[in-house]
């Protein structure tokens, strides 16, 4: 049952977070991941000597090296594979060429799936009413996920654009919706991006609490979002 917190106030647009907002997020990454590993197993053999952590360990070190990357997953998994490969004693050229197949292979596995027919319905009916746009953090291709021809267009960070809880997704979006940032509803299931960053930009939140996939509720953060739900399809009731 929805939980109202703050009084929320007329609204023009409706923005979703995509990962663990739309689909269960978790499976996806760990095929993809997975898929990777088999890739680089097969093409690049030396990688067998490096487990999952070994990568997660130089990723996080390249992006503390270059924060920028901080915002750009696509941009880091990338770096962090042709580093990788060069470490692990493969050729320049060979690193880049390796690298760029073996990101290939990630974001292919990354967007094969599909939303579930009554969350893309759900959409469909609320586009009847108001514009719908993603705003993710992530790099999941919405067209091939179903989402197409529900979204009108979605943001991801990247090329001098930050992640939420940044404004930068929220300013760009209110500026192509041709919309004040206060008639922005965003929908999403992380408190910490989600919720601060429509606040902190201006925008209202409905926060989805538990996420996608997930059984426990987590605590509040700093701010309260306007409405809190615990099931995606309460929006139906929620907005009319």
């Amino acid at each position: 049952m929805a939980q109202i917190y703050l009084r929320p106030r007329a609204y023009q647009a409706i923005s979703f977070d995509l990962d663990d907002t739309l689909y269960d997020n978790g499976p996806v990454i760990g095929a993809a991941e997975a898929s990777l590993l088999q890739f680089l197993h097969q093409n690049y053999s030396e990688t067998r000597r490096w487990q999952r952590d070994d990568w997660i360990k130089l990723k996080t070190s390249i992006i503390h090296n270059q924060p920028e990357l901080g915002h750009d997953t696509t941009a880091a998994r990338l770096s962090m594979l042709e580093q990788g490969l060069l470490m692990l004693g493969y050729s320049r050229e060979r690193a880049k060429s390796g690298a760029m197949a073996g990101l290939n292979c990630f974001l292919h596995k990354r967007s094969d799936f599909t939303v579930a027919r009554p969350v893309v319905n759900l959409l469909r009916d609320l586009s009847v009413k108001y514009p719908l746009i993603g705003i993710t953090n992530g790099n999941v291709d919405a067209d091939r996920i179903g989402l197409g021809d529900v979204l009108d267009f979605v943001l991801h960070p990247g090329a001098g654009t930050r992640m939420k809880p940044y404004p930068d997704m929220f300013y760009n979006a209110c500026r192509r919706l041709d919309i004040p940032l206060p008639s922005l509803l965003h929908v999403g299931d992380s408190h910490a991006a989600d919720v601060m960053g429509a606040r902190m930009a201006g925008c209202q939140s409905a926060w989805l609490n538990p996420s996608f996939g997930r059984d426990k509720p987590h605590r509040f953060g700093q701010l309260l979002p306007h409405v809190e739900i615990q099931d995606i399809h309460e929006l139906q009731g929620l907005i009319g």
